[in-house]
Order: structure tokens, then C-alpha cells, then sequence
């Protein structure tokens, strides 16, 4: 393919984007097999320009008068990312062969105005109605969290499987297969691959054997934190993909029983593999929209983690077209979602036991907000700090010691914040390098 025919190709699938709900990575796929005689280099290609211009969309926009369809906002990339000069552009819109039409007298002047100067949340690349939610919740530096947010591309971060192999083998094996890994900051056992070039981490045997999982760090430490330990009964309410339900199986060491529920059997499917690739075992339980088939759990569970459907605002740097699709209504409905599905999962837990609230959000609906409503209607629950397991006993398994623990390096952080006898963290790229994460600990009165 030419440049320029890549250019046409990657504002077509920016369209295909925005007319559906798939992610990114599937319509690119979907392109991929589609047109075969694309290579392996333009297929990158194609995608580096898609990705590069979702997440800097806001400014593109802008800069083309408002203009949100894909040619326009490859054109606007080519001058605000790529620096092109306005004849250089032009001479990739001649409209020969497969490239993109000659530019129109309105895209010359858009791409000689330039962006002027650009509002706050233009330059912070969020949706307009999400800024002010950030300013009240991160003061001074929410451009900055804006940007960690949207802007750079997410690491590749691999939860070790202590049950079968250490950090240190793992390290010897990515080495021999050519990658250099981090130690992750917080989790004690995660490893950071860098995102360039992306590595094929399916293809390793140690992913294959069940020696590591790709986890992001984030998802790694809320698990600790929620003090999963051998010999538990232990809810994962909200399965989805099982990622959590593996981490918090790990946390068990087979001791106990895990027991992960979804509303969608074709995700409990998919988990299967997963667990038997592990080593773990769990049971799986499809459970209707308003919780029925968990009764006989009622007051039995240790610990109920729910991870909860939300907007999936804190891992827009990993999906920044969902950033375009979320709506202020889609934040209120997933509100009284969440409500319900806590006001559900609360019913599994036994006198003394523990409910874990999770999101992968940033946006305060549907984290301080939900919480807020479930400790007004619950007030048998207390907001407690994370117990001993996710301070200490459960790094020391994972071989990163106390001093190394997610409890302890997130309060240096500052990623904390009061709520009455307990906390409630709030993981943010800017502040610990995760993906966004909110979490909150209750105990049930005994």
C-alpha cells in the first residue's frame, strides 16, 4: 500500500469506529481480513494512525471545525501530529490510485488556521461534560491526570503465577525470548513488558503453562487489597473476562472455595480455559439480572468482590474510542446499576465478612457517589481498611516482601482518601502508573 492509500484506509476504519460499538482492535482486525492484500507493515501502519488519532480526537476535532469523521480527523493529524506542511499533505490527496481525494478549499484553511488556542478540555483530550467531575476530584493537577489518561499508549503488564514459578525465572524466560521486563511498581507479583514493539505474549509457553497471565497492574492490586486468603469461600460477582477471579484464586493458594458468577454464560465459558491453564479451580454460576441463583450463598461468603459494570473511563488510554461513545446518561444508568448490583452481592456476605466495590472508573457517579448510596441503605456495613492479607501475608507469598506491599506504596502515593473508619483508593495513571482504578473494603456487622 502507499502512504496515501494507508491514509484512506485508516480514516475508513476511524468511521467504522464510530458508526459501531466494537472496539478498535476488532473493526482493525476485521479490516485486516477483509482487504489480505495489505501486509504486515501497512496493517501497522494503519492501526499506528487509527490509535494516534483516537486519542488525540478532541484536538483533531477542533482543529477541523468540529468535523468528526475520519478523513477529516487523519487530515488534522497530519498537521498537528505529524507536522506536515500543507503542501505535504496535499500531495497525499491527489486521489489517484486508492488515496484519499484532493483536499477541499475548507480543509486547506482549517489546516492553515491551525487549532489556535484550545480550551481546556481540548487540550486535556476529554469528553467536554467529564472535565469538570475531574477538576472537583483531582484539584490542580487534573490536566495531568487527563493526559496520563488519554494520551500515552498503556504498558504490557503479566501477573506472575507464584503457584508454579517465581519473578525471577519468569525474567529468565522473557529474556530468552528476547523481551525485557520491569519489576512493576506496587503489585509483588507483576512484571512490565514496554508497549513498543508489542510483544506476542499468547505465544510464550510461560503463558501457555500458566507461569504468567497478562494483568494490568492496577487489576493486580485491587485483588490484593481485597484480602482474599486460603481456606475462604470468596464471590467474584461480576466475573466478566475472569482476570480477578484468577488473581484472587492465586491469593487462595487452592485453598477454599472460589466461586465466580456472571449474567452471561459465554464469559463464564471463556474463563474455563483460563482456571485450567492457572492450575485453579472455581465455580462458575450464571446468575439472572436481579441475582437470582446465588440464594444459597446468602450469609455465607467470606468476601464478595464485586467488580462493576461501568464506563471503563480509567482504561482509555488501553480503548480511548469508548471515551467518544460514553454519554452523561450512560454515567447516571450505570449509577443505579451499580447501586443495585451492591445492594445483590451484599446479601452473600456472612456476619463479619467482607464486600469488595470495584470500577475501573475515574468518574465520582460511579465511584464516591455509588458507595455513598450503598452505605446509606446498608448501614450494617462499615468501611474498613484492607486487612493484613493485602498489607503483607499475601506479598510475602508473592515474593515481594512486605515493604513491597500495594497497601503501603499506594498511602506514600497519596492515592487515598477517607471514608469514615476505612478507606477508599483511587488508582490513576499519573499517580500510580495503573490503569484507573476505585476500590472500597466494607465489613458486614457481626
Amino acid at each position: 500500500m502507499t502512504p496515501a492509500a494507508r491514509l484512506a484506509a485508516a480514516a475508513a476504519v476511524l468511521d467504522s469506529i464510530a458508526q459501531g460499538r466494537q472496539p478498535a482492535e476488532a473493526v482493525l482486525k476485521a479490516w485486516g481480513q477483509q482487504n489480505r492484500f495489505a501486509g504486515s507493515k501497512d496493517r501497522r501502519a494503519v492501526a499506528d494512525r487509527v490509535y494516534r488519532v483516537l486519542r488525540a480526537r478532541a484536538r483533531l476535532s477542533w482543529i477541523m471545525g468540529g468535523r468528526e469523521d475520519g478523513r477529516a480527523l487523519v487530515i488534522g493529524s497530519l498537521a498537528a501530529l505529524d507536522g506536515l506542511a500543507l503542501e505535504e499533505i496535499e500531495a497525499l490527496h491527489t486521489g489517484e490510485g486508492y488515496g484519499p481525494r484532493p483536499l477541499s478549499k475548507q480543509e486547506r484553511l482549517r489546516i492553515m488556521a491551525g487549532g489556535g488556542e484550545l480550551p481546556g478540555w481540548v487540550a486535556a483530550g476529554l469528553p467536554g461534560f467529564v472535565v469538570e467531575d475531574f477538576r472537583a476530584t483531582f484539584g490542580e493537577r487534573w490536566a495531568e491526570e487527563a493526559r496520563e489518561l488519554m494520551q500515552p499508549r498503556a504498558p504490557i503488564d503479566l501477573r506472575v503465577n507464584t503457584a508454579r514459578t517465581t519473578l525471577e525465572a519468569v525474567e529468565a524466560e522473557l529474556v530468552a525470548a528476547g523481551l525485557t521486563s520491569t519489576r512493576a511498581p506496587h503489585s509483588p507479583v507483576g512484571l512490565r513488558l514496554p508497549s513498543e514493539p508489542p510483544p506476542n505474549i499468547q505465544a510464550l509457553d510461560a503463558f501457555r503453562q500458566g507461569r504468567v497471565e497478562i494483568q494490568d497492574e492496577g487489576s493486580q492490586i485491587v485483588c490484593a487489597l481485597a484480602g482474599a486468603a486460603p481456606g475462604m469461600t470468596v464471590v467474584d460477582y461480576c466475573a466478566g473476562g475472569g482476570g480477578k477471579t484468577l488473581g484472587l484464586g492465586q491469593a487462595m493458594a487452592g485453598e477454599g472455595r472460589l466461586i465466580a458468577s456472571d449474567v452471561l454464560q459465554k464469559r463464564l465459558d471463556n474463563i474455563r480455559p483460563r482456571l485450567a491453564r492457572a492450575g485453579l479451580e472455581a465455580e462458575l454460576r450464571l446468575i439472572g439480572p436481579s441475582g437470582g441463583g446465588m440464594e444459597d450463598l446468602n450469609d455465607r461468603a467470606d468476601l464478595v468482590f464485586v467488580d462493576a459494570p461501568c464506563s471503563g473511563s480509567g482504561i482509555w488510554r488501553r480503548h480511548p474510542e469508548d471515551a467518544w461513545r460514553l454519554t452523561p446518561e450512560d454515567v447516571e444508568r450505570l449509577h443505579a446499576l451499580q447501586v443495585r448490583i451492591l445492594g445483590q452481592a451484599a446479601k452473600l456476605v456472612k456476619p463479619g465478612g467482607r464486600l469488595a466495590y470495584v470500577t475501573c472508573s475515574m468518574l465520582s457517579r460511579e465511584n464516591e457517589a455509588t458507595a455513598d448510596v450503598f452505605e446509606a441503605a446498608h448501614p450494617g456495613f462499615k468501611a474498613v481498611i484492607p486487612p493484613p492479607q493485602g498489607e503483607g501475608d499475601h506479598a510475602q507469598r508473592g515474593g515481594g516482601g512486605a515493604a513491597h506491599t500495594p497497601l503501603r506504596r499506594l498511602a506514600e502515593l497519596g492515592a487515598t482518601s477517607p471514608c469514615g473508619g476505612g478507606m477508599r483508593f483511587r488508582l490513576s495513571p499519573a499517580a500510580t502508573g495503573t490503569d484507573g482504578f476505585f476500590f472500597a473494603l466494607y465489613e458486614r456487622a457481626a
